[in-house]
């Protein structure tokens, strides 16, 4: 495959099309040459700050046409985008900030205070930018020595559902293949329009971000998902295709229904999270087809897409990649032979990435001779498709029992009254751990957590059924829209708890 790089190809598209639309915003339509003198504003100033070419800029910034020409410049320049979400705070992003060594921070005034809370301080300081429109086009081009494919690009952040985020370093190859994946996985075509609500300093949100550049399409831009705005935004945009993460698909089927359903031009969906349940119920009710996609950010974002229509798969690798099922031991598994740790491999090298920036323990835990051992559990059908059954690490031991937090969300979310759930294991008396349920409840419910028990012990078997249930108003969630199971509080002395699992009093013995 040719590798052309991210800078080169944007070059090329101002030249050969620069009154052509890149995005659409709520502020107006951006063309790639006003795109470009942004971004070359945009350069000037960070140079003009002391910037230089492989600096560590963490960007805080909600998506906005600023923003957009923000990214754009790093990735033009050579300075490397640090993707943070605007909402961290404390720890958490003194972390990100210290972990990078920050040249610089650049952020909404949103985000300025816990900045400044934080303890962590980048070389030049913060620049807060309070204006998110598109800069003015610099007086004069930029002109300057454009990144290689296999330069580092970005550092992006894991998840960190289940502790510490690290810092995946993703060069401009990366980033470049993981746009063309979506161009395959989504059967994108000139002239299509994408929706885009993805964060951009998400993974899920870059390599929508940069898809333009490798196939005619142009983006309509918002700053953040709304369920209940979705579909008649979607319709009056236009847009072709939608994309979705975690419980997206769910979290849209919950929605009253309206006529916007079918009101409108989207024609696929595709994405990672959607369970089997919910895929066919959307397919019908809103006339789009699924493609669901596996991948990880190590990974150039995805490496399988579902083509076929098999419900509940994600698919085949993509051409570049190749795939293996290990068991505990490092048995290869194949169909019929049950689950085991996805294991990705490549016929190009570059795909996957190097290491985690500054955590040489994490990256030889993920990085080994024979792949990249990305703590995902999957089988195999008969055809070998591939099928993701959730983390290792979210699977709970209780009883005896290895107990997989997916399955058990993924039913409770069939609930007509929950609206998302999270489980996690909690320290027990006896044995591993007890299952904790946490639920939302879809607005306007009035459900008690023993009739959400009561529901449950029709549909999962009497060891998969949670001790504890405790419905909350919100839950703290990833750019991805993935629940931060680590800060749930594992504290259950006032929680709902399954009558069956209660302590039973002992009778008093001896006369009264």
């Amino acid at each position: 495959m040719k590798i052309e790089g991210l800078a080169q190809r944007f070059a090329r598209s101002v030249q050969d099309q620069p009154h052509c639309v890149y995005a659409r915003t709520r502020s107006g339509d951006i063309t790639y040459l006003a795109l470009s003198g942004a971004a070359d504003t945009v350069i000037a100033n960070l140079e003009g700050a002391g910037l230089r070419r492989g600096d560590k800029v963490v960007v805080m910034m909600r998506n906005s046409p600023r923003s957009l020409a923000f990214i754009m410049a790093l990735l033009k320049s050579g300075i490397v985008w640090v993707s943070a979400n605007p909402a961290l705070v404390g720890v958490q992003l003194a972390h990100v900030i210290r972990q990078v060594g920050a040249s610089l921070i650049v952020c909404d005034p949103a985000a300025s205070p816990a900045i400044e809370a934080c303890g962590a301080a980048a070389r030049l300081g913060t620049m807060v930018v309070a204006d998110a429109s598109l800069p003015q086009a610099a007086a004069k081009p930029w002109v300057g020595e454009m990144p290689e494919p296999s330069d580092l690009a970005a550092i992006m952040f894991t998840s960190g559902t289940t502790g510490p985020a690290k810092g995946v370093q993703v060069t401009n190859m990366m980033l470049e293949l993981a746009a063309k994946a979506v161009r395959l996985c989504a059967d994108a075509k000139p002239g299509d329009n994408f929706y885009m609500w993805e964060p951009f300093y998400h993974i899920g949100g870059a390599q929508v971000l940069l898809l333009p550049l490798f196939e005619g399409v142009s983006l309509t831009i918002r700053d953040r998902f709304s369920a209940s705005q979705f579909w008649s935004d979607v319709s009056a945009a236009g847009c072709t295709h939608i994309h979705h993460l975690g419980g997206i698909i769910q979290l849209l089927l919950k929605q009253s229904p309206s006529r916007f359903d079918r009101e409108h031009k989207v024609r696929i969906a595709w994405g990672g999270g959607c369970v089997p349940a919910a895929w066919q119920p959307f397919e019908e009710r809103f006339g789009v087809e699924l493609r669901e996609c596996y991948g990880m950010s190590e990974a150039s974002s995805l490496t399988t897409c579902n083509l076929e229509g098999l419900v509940g798969s994600v698919g085949r690798p993509l051409p570049w990649f190749d795939v293996q099922l290990k068991d505990e031991v490092g048995r290869l598994l194949g169909p019929g032979e049950g689950r085991g740790e996805i294991v990705v491999t490549t016929s190009l090298p570059g795909a996957i990435f190097s290491a985690y920036f500054n955590a040489p323990e994490a990256t030889a835990k993920a990085l080994r001779q024979d792949g990249f051992y990305t703590g995902d559990i999957g089988s195999w059908d008969e055809n070998r498709m591939l099928f993701f059954h959730g983390r290792i690490s979210d699977s709970i031991r209780c009883r005896g029992e290895n107990i997989s937090a997916y399955e058990v969300e993924a039913t409770a979310n069939r609930h007509p009254n929950v609206e998302e759930s999270a489980m996690v294991g909690v320290p027990a008396e006896i044995g591993e751990y007890d299952m904790q349920l946490f639920v939302r409840l879809k607005p306007g419910s009035a459900v008690s957590e023993e009739d959400i028990s009561n529901w449950l012990e029709t549909e999962l078997a009497p060891y998969q059924r949670p001790r504890f249930i405790s419905v909350v108003d919100n839950f703290p969630k990833t750019p991805s829209q993935r629940i931060q199971k680590h800060l749930l509080s594992r504290e259950t002395r006032d929680r709902w708890e399954r009558p069956s699992n209660r302590p039973v009093r002992k009778p008093r013995q001896g006369p009264r």
